[in-house]
């Protein structure tokens, strides 16, 4: 792929790198979808409209319907943490866990570059990092952590009305909190937290997509980010930089000659 630096006038070439495996892929869709689903069908559970008509019971069942649909989801957002706990250890380097955890000063210096550069537009350019960078990396820990808890508290809340082995793993939290009334408001509460970080995730990378340029939105559907590669495109693509460079001389030149006459 080739593109044109203005200010060099020179061409610039980037080449493909594979980042994002298969099951980190899937993992981000199936995770989008199940908050997006979870999102929406918990606000209905715990702020229910009023669709109330004087018909049979049975041909009312929509509240049931979303009930369904968010322990489903749920289900489906907790065996899918599960999975990509795993690949962070058997993944490649992009995807270990243990890349997330900042713990050299390098880490901590591009964390700050990139809150300057992306949060708060003080600097221009975030650094170029083909996986996730070092902001990236502390939030997707904040927000594992807070799914499992998440999870948790779902469960713990669904204990009481099923008799399946998987909720009632977790009925100690009720009993730590006290009762479900709490359980319920810090679950209510960790929702609006997933809302407001799917907005700011959103914003984040397609205004990283539209700075940078590299692929960052397709490169979780194809896996492949782009890297800039000046010297391979000068030398072994076979372009010459200097004639690049005279010929824009040259073109001014002509120009500034044509304005004179």
């Amino acid at each position: 792929m080739r593109a044109l630096d203005r200010k060099a006038t020179r061409p610039v070439c980037y080449h493909r790198v594979y980042v994002w495996e298969y099951p980190v892929r899937i993992f981000h869709w199936l995770n989008a979808l199940c908050i997006l689903l979870l999102c929406v069908t918990g606000y209905l559970i715990g702020a229910p409209a009023e669709l109330l008509h004087s018909t049979e019971a049975y041909q009312a069942y929509w509240f049931g319907i979303v009930r369904f649909t968010h322990l489903a989801a749920g289900n489906l957002f907790f065996f899918n943490l599960i999975i990509r706990f795993y690949w962070g250890f058997a993944g490649n380097r992009h995807a270990r866990i243990a890349g997330y955890v900042p713990v050299k000063k390098k880490q901590w210096r591009e964390l700050i570059d990139v809150v300057l550069a992306e949060i708060l537009l003080i600097k221009l350019h975030a650094p170029e990092v083909m996986g996730h960078n070092a902001l990236a990396s502390v939030s997707y820990i904040v927000l594992f952590v807070l799914s499992i808890v998440q999870a948790a508290l779902g469960y713990a809340l669904y204990a009481g009305m099923s008799e399946s082995w998987l909720p009632h793993l977790f009925i100690w939290v009720n009993t730590l909190f006290g009762s479900e009334f709490p359980v319920r408001s810090i679950h209510h509460i960790l929702m609006w937290f997933f809302i407001l970080f799917m907005i700011a995730h959103v914003y984040i990378v397609l205004y990283g997509d539209f700075v940078e340029g590299r692929g960052e939105v397709s490169s979780m559907v194809s896996g492949n980010k782009f890297k800039e590669n000046r010297n391979q495109c000068v030398y072994d693509a076979g372009f010459d930089a200097e004639k690049i460079d005279g010929s824009a001389k040259a073109g001014g030149s002509k120009g500034k000659e044509g304005r004179t006459s």
